[in-house]
Formats: structure tokens, sequence, C-alpha cells
């Protein structure tokens, strides 16, 4: 298939690769993007593979919490202008308390409830609220949590809703230390609390890539299998929170961390604003001159 300049341009983003290597590894994989990662990763030419794609809708992330409950919203607009946007602002924080309240199982359930204080559905505000800031506005995704008896939660919100991150540990009622594991998950993006969660076919298809990066490197059949295993390992360190170094005490990998607490890592939810959406390539002055003329 022909390889267009887009693909090239997104390839290189993921893996900050050169261009004629992208070009190059497109056209062996026949425009395939993730086989086309996986052979950049091969012969050692990309500099890390990112799995998502990048981040692109704006919006907020943000949490509510109630005692023994809270809930994780994203909600996207259009620009940035508008997530920062006191209105926006409000609108987010009054759809998440009624996800909170009202615990909707999907979006579509939850779009569809009456809202809160009024006798339209939570839809029909959100289209009044388009109404009034006059942007396209989305409820993206949601988690809503119950921490149980000696559990806590860790709320932490980066760069003003860009990132927002719920954690919940269990034997301890430490909101700090499970607002540290949040900052963590924050900063490193850990995809799985443990390795077991990480599912068969992602752990194959890394020990394949690494399998074909040692070969490539020359190292002796006998010992290939050997050295794979080995760097699964820093995969897993990659991917798993509780095998990462501890932003705070990089001595120590965070699940020992939480441990020496007495506690454990029961589960989180990390919401980065638009990942894995496509961007809107907007001129800046454009998009300056659009929110002036409204």
């Amino acid at each position: 298939m022909a390889i267009s300049a887009k693909m090239v341009k997104e390839l290189r983003e993921k893996t900050g690769a050169g261009m004629m290597d992208c070009k190059k590894a497109l056209t062996e994989t026949d425009g395939d993007m993730d086989n086309a990662i996986d052979f950049l990763r091969e012969k050692g030419i990309a500099k890390a593979a990112k799995k998502a794609d990048r981040v692109a809708a704006e919006g907020l992330a943000h949490i509510v919490t109630e005692g023994n409950q809270a809930a994780i919203v994203e909600i996207n607009s259009e620009t940035d202008f508008v997530s920062k946007n006191e209105n926006f602002i409000n609108m987010v924080d009054q759809i998440a308390k009624h996800i909170l309240n009202h615990k909707p199982a999907t979006v579509e359930e939850a779009l569809e409830q009456t809202f809160e204080g009024s006798d339209d559905t939570l839809q029909g505000f959100i289209n009044a609220q388009i109404g009034k800031i006059g942007e396209k506005i989305s409820l993206r995704r949601f988690a809503v949590l119950e921490s149980g008896e000696n559990e806590a939660f860790g709320a932490y919100i980066h760069m003003g809703g860009r990132i927002g991150v719920l954690s919940v540990l269990t034997g301890t009622t430490d909101e700090q230390l499970a607002k540290d594991v949040a900052m963590h998950a924050a900063a490193l993006n850990p995809k799985y609390v443990r390795r077991e969660e990480v599912n068969e076919e992602e752990v194959n298809r890394e020990r394949e890539v690494l399998k074909q990066q040692a070969m490539n490197e020359g190292k002796p059949e006998k010992i290939v299998d050997k050295m794979v295993e080995g760097r699964l390992g820093k995969f897993f360190e990659e991917v798993c929170l509780n095998e990462q170094a501890f932003v705070k005490d990089s001595d120590q990998k965070v699940g020992k961390f939480v441990a020496s607490k007495g506690a454990e890592i029961k589960t989180f939810y990390r919401y980065e604003v638009g990942e894995g959406m496509e961007k809107r390539e907007d001129n800046f002055a454009e998009e300056v001159m659009s929110q002036v003329k409204k």
C-alpha cells in the first residue's frame, strides 16, 4: 500500500525513530502501525514504543469523593480554552457528583438518567451546556469505586486536570499513602497493578520482540531464551505499578514500599485527557480567534 507522510509522522511520534527508518518500517509491514513499531524495536531503532495513540482531545479529568465512595471522570471539550473555563469546570464537577450518586454502569446509561435538580436527562444537561459554551462536550468515561473496611482512597489531579488518578489501598486507612501511590501512577503511567494482570497475548508479543532483538544482536541461540526472560522482567517493571521504582524512594519498588506499611494496592484508575483519541490539528491563531468571536 502507499505510505503517506501522515503515517510516517505518526510512527515517528510513537517511536522517536528517523523519517527514513519509519518509512522503511511501514513499507516492510505494508502500513501496519503496530507491526512497524515492532519492526523498529527488533532492529534496535525505536527509542520507545508508545503503545497508546497520542493525546488528542481537550477537557478535564476530575475526581469526587464522599465517605467510602469515589468517582473519577473524563469529560472532553474541543479546545484547551474551554477546559479552563469556569462554567466548564463547574459542569464537570456536577456531572461527576451525579455519577457518584447514581452509579450508572455505562456512559450510555449515565446519559439517559434524569439529571439531579432538573426534569431533563444528563444528555440534555450536556446539550444545554454545549449551547452556552459553544463547543462539543462529551462524557467519555468514568469509574465509581467503593472502599471497604480498612481501605483508603488516593485521589490526585495533575496539571489542572490533564491527568487524574484514583487509587484504592487495602490494609490501611492512610489516605496520604494512597495519594502517594496515585501521584506515582500519574508520573510513570503503569497499565497494571501486578504482572498477573498482564494478558498472555501481550506478554508473548513482547517475548517475541525481545527474542528477535537478541538474535539481531548476534547472541548465541542457546542463551537467547534466558536473555529474553531477563529482559522480560524489565518489561514488567515498566507496565506494572507494584514493580516500578517508587518516585519518592527509588531504592524501593512501589509494591514493597506499600507492603512495608502493612498495605496492598487493590486497584487504580489513571485517566489522561484525550489519550488514544485523534487530535484536532487546528491552527493556534485560528483557535484564539474562534474564541474571541464567541
